[in-house]
């Protein structure tokens, strides 16, 4: 079943059901601690969503407006932006569905599936291409004089798309409507999408993990201040992204091993396994309003984007843009966001 019907999980049973959900599971047992959650959950999905769409707005206007959008590192950042905004205004049929159950039908049961797999999954591939970017950046710039060209852009995240929607069709495929939930029809379509998303998360944190090897190695030998900024932000968000999702997978596979009964379904073990996912649910899926902050803390020019901004939306009138806001300043050498 979808992250739409696991919403239903306090008044449903997982044996009962006899569905499986990627992103919510069945609770086995209703009590007053559930309901609880239930509303928590709704409200922090709704502030997830409204910093969300502040947030990541505002980094997508300051992008257009002040940057050079033929930097490769700029164009990756306003299509993490993309992803965000996608997973994050999927929050609210997830919270209506919880009160009122699954409406909508079959076809758009697959394809907001369809849609939120694709959030997911680009977000993974957009972190592990722009670390790699990073990394030739930094320990072979000259391999990276080829890449900014309008023609490679356009590739680069066709490329990228294109891969995310292909991983997610499997998504749209094994979910049906059942009953009043939006599930996954079979245990194998269960196993399949928390495997596959395992097995993507796991490559790529393995990539990121040797480019900063080899990246800090680079670094620690160059005295170039410029360089240790250009790594510091993209870094800053692939941990953030790392320890919101690597306890929510977890948890994940450990459900499918006591699914297969690797683990024993005792009541116990069970109870503990829903209460994990319910919080290091919460903590995964508030991840999408993350980004925007750490470009306010971590990067020293967006904060100045961001304030150029802010005055002149105060102050109503058209203000000459300072010239250390000029468009054309950024190189190829690190983010536009230092």
């Amino acid at each position: 079943m979808s992250i739409i019907s696991d919403a239903l999980s306090t008044t449903a049973s997982w044996d009962k059901m006899e569905s499986y959900d990627y992103y919510y599971d069945l609770q086995s047992h209703l009590c007053e601690s559930e309901t609880t959650f239930a509303n928590f959950t709704a409200v922090l999905y709704s502030l997830v969503l409204f910093l969300s769409l502040m947030g990541n707005s505002l980094v997508f206007w300051v992008l257009v407006k002040y940057e050079n959008l033929e930097s490769l590192t700029n164009v990756f950042i306003l299509n993490l932006c993309l992803s965000d905004l996608i997973f994050s205004c999927l929050l609210p049929v997830w919270v209506l569905a919880q009160y009122w159950g699954w409406l909508l039908g079959d076809f758009l049961c697959k394809l907001l599936n369809l849609i939120f797999s694709i959030s997911l999954y680009s977000s993974i591939f957009f972190l592990t291409i722009m670390t790699i970017h990073r990394y030739l950046s930094v320990v072979n710039p000259i391999s990276t004089l080829g890449i900014h060209t309008l023609r490679c852009r356009v590739l680069v995240i066709t490329s990228v798309w294109t891969a995310s929607i292909l991983s997610s069709i499997p998504d749209a495929i094994f979910h049906k409507v059942n009953v009043s939930t939006c599930d996954y029809s079979e245990l194998r379509g269960f196993l399949a999408s928390v495997y596959q998303h395992n097995i993507f998360f796991l490559l790529s944190m393995g990539i990121i993990l040797f480019c900063y090897k080899q990246i800090l190695r680079t670094l620690f030998r160059s005295k170039s201040r410029q360089r240790h900024r250009t790594v510091r932000l993209i870094f800053t968000i692939v941990v953030a992204y790392f320890l919101s999702w690597a306890p929510y997978n977890l948890i994940l596979f450990l459900k499918t091993l006591q699914e297969t009964d690797i683990i024993q379904r005792t009541c116990e073990i069970r109870q503990r396994l829903d209460m994990a996912m319910i919080i290091f649910r919460m903590l995964a899926f508030s991840h999408c309003c993350f980004n925007p902050v750490l470009y306010v803390f971590v990067g020293v020019k967006f904060r100045r984007h961001l304030k150029s901004l802010l005055q002149q939306v105060c102050q109503k009138t058209l203000t000459p843009v300072p010239s250390s806001y000029s468009p054309g300043a950024f190189t190829y050498e690190g983010p536009s966001f230092y």
